[in-house]
């Protein structure tokens, strides 16, 4: 086999490990709960931890790659990815579990942002590229489709450190075939890595979303939150500061002239923060809300997933014969389609009105998916592949990241309201935002233990209804963020600045 197959073989196994561990993780969040005495804000820590590192990261590992090499840097991801994923199975406790999803995401960081550049060195820029794009995206797709049942079936059957127990064996076949297979490659022309850059974004962002993730149980307007954002925003405008000034930058903000560049990158952010982002929300309604199981909750999540998986490979090949921002712009406006028919979730409905918001939005991930990572690697040169495949992981895992932080903060304070209206005079003296995290975690009936029963009854029933009111609300407001996005893709990507070969 040619080498080249080796390659995507390796990219599409790790990409695979990676994206298996985040949907597997999902249907084993209320295990994880139960077992390690989670909270509400823990679960969510269980995402941001890992996507906060990588997104934090993953442009630095770019440019590290370009400079002492993709192989090796790919190589050394898959080793720590690997390492994390046994610190994370044996977890005595939520901050342990979340401070190894944190070195998770270093491994993380390093893979996602070498991956695309391994396969851009490999395939000619075109049919074949796309035609590599469209296993690329299939890949995701298999990982999406068989990630729920798969936790699901672990979880019930062995318990959920199986779920990262499985990324070993995984992460040491691709090893194995990296050292094989792969060939080396580096940006002669790459210089230093910009850590200034590096310390002013990540502790930029962390602060963003630690002031988002605190901000109801602290207050929206007390000193601590009001600081963190102060923080943020002051550290966020140093780091363009910096990026403006040093000669290699981490983020080179001139590219953002190039309209088509900027458009993939807000349509990374808006998928990731849109739908990826409400998963976990979603996976919370199936087991805690509904009370299905975790390998139950990841049968119904099939319907998305198949269809992501069988249109992925499809999108692939259209890549050459479609504009890409026409692929984009409906893909994302399926997604929006999808939440809005997700929404509107009554106390006594079941899953299946989800399952025509499941459909549409699955088909509009696999239409998309392949096209963003084309996009992103083909409107810079060749050689600063690493880097842009940097900069579009860094777009997505910022968009999951701040779009749990955020849909978790606007889900219980929509639910607290409404929690209050519907409880009236007994939940004088309760803990309403409390209460709703305690509904949505799975821990309403532990945390009402100590309640008298003719009052536990009105608020168990206040504090469910406000769960399904802010997770309504936060379904309708990611359709709006898909649709922003949709519109943003047809306005900015143009083919004229997408690498094409020379017969298209």
């Amino acid at each position: 086999m040619e080498r080249k197959w080796w390659t995507l073989l390796a990219v599409s196994v790790a990409t695979f490990m990676l994206l298996l561990d985040i949907t597997v993780v999902n249907v084993a969040l209320p295990s994880i709960r139960a077992d390690l005495g989670a909270s509400f804000t823990d679960l969510q820590w269980v995402f941001d931890a890992y996507t906060l590192t990588l997104a934090a990261l993953v442009l630095t590992a770019g440019s590290l790659a370009d400079r002492l090499g993709r192989r090796k840097m790919f190589a050394i991801g898959l080793v720590i990815f690997s390492v994390a994923s046994f610190l994370c199975a044996v977890a005595p406790n939520p901050a342990f579990l979340n401070g190894s999803r944190a070195v998770q995401g270093v491994g993380g960081a390093i893979m996602f942002a070498v991956s695309l550049a391994l396969i851009a060195q490999e395939f000619a820029a075109g049919r074949e590229r796309g035609a590599a794009m469209g296993v690329y995206g299939a890949t995701i797709g298999i990982a999406v489709a068989v990630g729920p049942l798969i936790g699901g079936a672990l979880t019930d059957a062995l318990g959920w450190e199986s779920i990262f127990y499985l990324n070993v064996p995984i992460g040491a076949a691709a090893l194995a075939v990296t050292f094989v297979k792969l060939r080396e490659s580096r940006d002669p022309n790459a210089t230093r890595v910009d850590w200034p850059g590096v310390a002013l974004f990540s502790a930029s962002l962390f602060l963003l979303v630690l002031a988002l993730v605190r901000g109801n149980a602290e207050g929206w307007t007390s000193a601590l939150i009001l600081g963190l954002f102060a923080a943020a925003a002051v550290l966020m405008a140093g780091f363009v500061a910096v990026e403006l000034r040093v000669a290699e930058p981490m983020l080179p903000l001139g590219l953002f002239r190039r309209r088509a560049f900027t458009g993939v990158q807000l349509a990374a952010f808006a998928v990731s923060a849109s739908l990826f982002a409400l998963f976990l929300y979603l996976t919370l309604y199936l087991q805690n809300y509904l009370g299905l199981s975790p390998f139950q909750a990841g049968l119904r999540y099939l319907p998305i997933t198949v269809l992501s998986f069988l249109i992925a490979p499809v999108a692939g090949l259209l890549l050459s014969r479609v504009q890409a921002r026409l692929m984009l712009g409906v893909g994302l406006a399926m997604i929006g389609v999808g939440l809005l028919l997700m929404g509107g979730i009554q106390p006594d409905d079941s899953w299946t009105t989800l399952l025509a918001g499941f459909l549409i939005g699955g088909a509009g991930v696999g239409l998309i998916n392949p096209v963003i990572a084309d996009v992103a690697v083909s409107v810079v040169p060749k050689e600063r592949s690493g880097m842009a495949a940097g900069i579009n992981d860094t777009f997505r895992q910022v968009g999951i990241a701040v779009g749990i932080a955020v849909w978790g903060a606007v889900l219980v304070a929509r639910g607290t309201d409404r929690f209050t209206e519907l409880a009236g005079p007994v939940a004088a003296g309760a803990p309403a935002h409390e209460l709703v995290e305690a509904a949505s975690s799975g821990s309403l009936g532990e945390a009402l233990a100590a309640v008298p029963v003719p009052a536990r009854q009105v608020l168990t029933v206040a504090a469910r209804d406000g769960f399904l009111s802010g997770l309504n609300l936060v379904l309708f407001l990611g359709a709006l963020v898909s649709l922003a996005g949709a519109a943003l893709a047809l306005w900015l990507v143009r083919e004229n600045e997408i690498e094409r070969s020379a017969e298209h």
